[in-house]
């Protein structure tokens, strides 16, 4: 027992978890905290500029090492401006820790002011409930360390997700004897359950019976590390690769077997082969609305395997046929082991020479321009310019589908998007934490300009911060994806979606301390990369291109991919 603060106590249990950097914005009730953490050697503070840049950062930083992201805000607006990071990890399955401060509870020598609408209170406990993994406030210095130990574990394990901390004030100041411990405490929790190799063999023995086997990778291949397995079994299968969005990165997408990522914007030869296929083997994804569009219709001529550590996911959007509870790393890897055991890899098959057939006949394509701004090209030429373990975040909107079709990602936790919630503005903030998390590798940020405006403050503290990072605006000067819904669906009435050419990108960087440019060609542009990866601070990149630019291809929300196949 060591008589120190609960704030005290909080620092000291963070640094036990190895936690490097806090992103985060102070106020009055969390200042106890933040001033244990003045002078700290080993705690990074990084000075977000608004809450929600905190969280994001917090998440970029996550997905980008694989570790914990950890941000921090004070009572009330603060702790309600985490609620989008939050949600957004939740969403995406990111392990992030947020520490609020909140306004005094009852205790010992203290008038507590929770439950009275004191000045900036919310009931944080209550708002975030529905969109974190479990929640902590606790009622004295003594029981903080089994809390962090208990909330870092709760986050990275299973299903990750994001946990809150909740510091009243008061206990943050009391001095007690505290133990600092490495004791958890997560009755009911169960981080993982035990595999059932019968249904192992069952699907190993759909799996080498199948003339037409497909797989779909999704996030969880990432979060699992569990690439080099997919890739044996692929290989072993000569099975095709589809990814959702969220497993853009899960299997290497120069590979011979990857055809791209499905759904919506997908690219046409995955959707086509997933409605082809006699069996489905899907990793770590929960068949989201985007991927799978009319669900009736999705893989209707297939057998599905669906593996997922959260058992909540199985049976809930897609019914499956083998459903297979636990860790995907650990299950390919006996998956793999019963599949040697009854085939030897193929060389060549009638189905293999399907899916080159289809690759050939069906990726989408744009006519060939290079020397025109186009968002393919310059993509594509992106790609040409950074290495292969370059990071590359983007923001939300047509953007980012862009970003999907035609910016291979070749390893995995290189290329970080908001998935589930589709959040505008994660991709410069996320930007942020990746390079922090990664700062020897180049990290891009893919922007569109409406997206990229909702957080562009966080450029103050890229500079101050000393954490150059790129930004790419793709800059059409309308909120790109919805206008292109009102020409889809809408005969051209649009509301609400022209941004006009305000700010001036170039000049809104150069005001934060940052560098801008603005590119007309291919030319351009090239050099601008290439001097912003060598850049000491930010950059800018405003790229002029047309209104009217649209994601191809596109299929509406309700229509079923098989039937919308022939159209691209």
């Amino acid at each position: 027992m060591t008589k120190m603060t609960g704030a005290q106590a909080l620092i000291e249990s963070l640094e036990r978890q190895n936690v490097e950097v806090i992103f985060g914005i102070l106020g009055g009730a969390i200042l106890p905290v933040y001033d244990v953490l003045c002078g700290n050697k080993k705690i990074r503070h990084i000075l977000a500029r608004h809450e929600q840049g905190a969280a994001h950062a917090a998440e970029g930083y996550a997905r980008a090492s694989g570790r914990v992201g950890v941000c921090m805000s004070t009572s009330g607006p603060g702790a309600t401006n985490l609620v989008t990071g939050i949600a957004n990890a939740y969403m995406d399955s990111s392990p992030i820790i947020a520490l609020t401060g909140q306004v005094p509870s009852s205790g010992a020598n203290t008038s507590y002011m929770i439950g009275r609408d004191a000045f900036q209170e919310a009931d944080i406990i209550g708002i975030t409930t529905p969109i974190t993994k479990y929640n902590f406030q606790p009622r004295n210095a003594a029981e903080i360390p089994t809390i962090v130990n208990t909330a870092f574990y709760i986050a990275s394990t299973g299903r990750p997700g994001p946990v809150l901390i909740d510091l009243p004030k008061n206990v943050q100041a009391q001095t007690s004897e505290v133990e600092v411990t490495d004791r958890i405490e997560a009755r009911g929790y169960k981080s993982m359950i035990e595999m059932d190799l019968t249904k192992i063999s069952i699907a190993a023995n759909l799996l080498a019976k199948a003339e037409r086997p497909i797989i779909l990778s999704g996030g969880g291949i990432i979060i699992s590390n569990a690439t080099d397995e997919l890739m044996q079994i692929s290989d072993l299968l000569m099975a095709p690769v589809a990814t959702t969005f969220m497993g853009k990165g899960s299997f290497p997408e120069g590979h011979p077997l990857s055809v791209g990522s499905i759904g919506m914007h997908g690219n046409p030869a995955a959707n086509r082969l997933m409605g082809e296929a006699d069996v489905l083997l899907a990793v770590g994804t929960r068949f989201s609305d985007r991927a799978t569009a009319n669900l009736d219709t999705f893989a209707s001529n297939a057998k599905k395997i669906h593996i997922d550590v959260d058992e909540a996911e199985i049976g809930k959007n897609v019914e499956v046929d083998v459903p297979l509870i636990g860790d995907a790393k650990a299950a390919l890897k006996l998956l793999l082991t019963a599949l040697k055991d009854k085939l030897h890899k193929t060389e060549s098959t009638a189905w293999a020479k399907r899916v080159k057939e289809a690759k050939e006949q069906l990726s989408p394509l744009l006519k060939d321009r290079p020397k025109d701004i186009v968002p393919k090209a310059l993509l594509t030429e992106l790609r040409k310019l950074l290495p292969e373990n370059a990071i590359v975040t983007t923001e939300v909107g047509q953007n980012q589908m862009w970003s999907a079709l035609y910016f291979k990602a070749l390893k995995p936790r290189t290329f970080i998007s908001s998935g589930g919630l589709g959040t505008m503005g994660f991709g410069f903030p996320a930007a942020i934490g990746a390079k922090v998390a990664c700062p020897d590798r180049p990290v891009v940020d893919i922007a569109g300009d409406g997206s990229f405006i909702m957080t562009e403050q966080e450029l103050a503290c890229s500079v101050m911060e000393d954490i150059p990072v790129t930004v790419i605006v793709l800059n059409n000067s309308v909120l790109g994806m919805v206008a292109q819904w009102q020409r889809a669906l809408y005969n051209r009435r649009y509301m609400a979606v022209h941004l006009g050419k305000t700010p001036d990108f170039v000049k809104l960087a150069e005001a934060y301390g940052a560098q801008g440019f603005r590119v007309t060609s291919i030319e351009e542009f090239q050099k601008a990369v290439k001097t912003a990866l060598t850049s000491k601070v930010t950059t800018v990149i405003d790229v002029p291109i047309g209104s009217e630019e649209d994601v191809v291809p596109f299929v509406p929300p309700g229509c079923g991919l098989p039937q919308q196949r022939g159209d691209y």
